[in-house]
């Protein structure tokens, strides 16, 4: 039981690098929608959107999404 982790698993880190990146960007997404004001219902979408389908939803919101906003004047 006397076992210490001395390798560097490149591996691991790639998979915990981009596990973080994507949270980071699901939180970013979500704080977009809600601070900004949308057309109609569009609103309520993207957030289901980015919820339930939180790396796609995210990269969609960013794509496609992000064009929705209403601009304040």
């Amino acid at each position: 039981m006397d076992k210490t982790i001395t390798e560097f698993s490149l591996g691991l880190f790639v998979w915990q690098a981009l596990l973080l990146i994507s949270i980071g960007l699901w939180i970013f997404c979500l704080v977009d929608i809600l601070r900004n004001r949308f057309q109609k219902n569009d609103k309520i979408i993207w957030t289901l959107v980015v919820i339930l389908l939180p790396i796609l939803g995210s990269l969609l919101y960013l794509f496609i999404g992000k064009s929705k906003k209403l601009k304040l004047n």
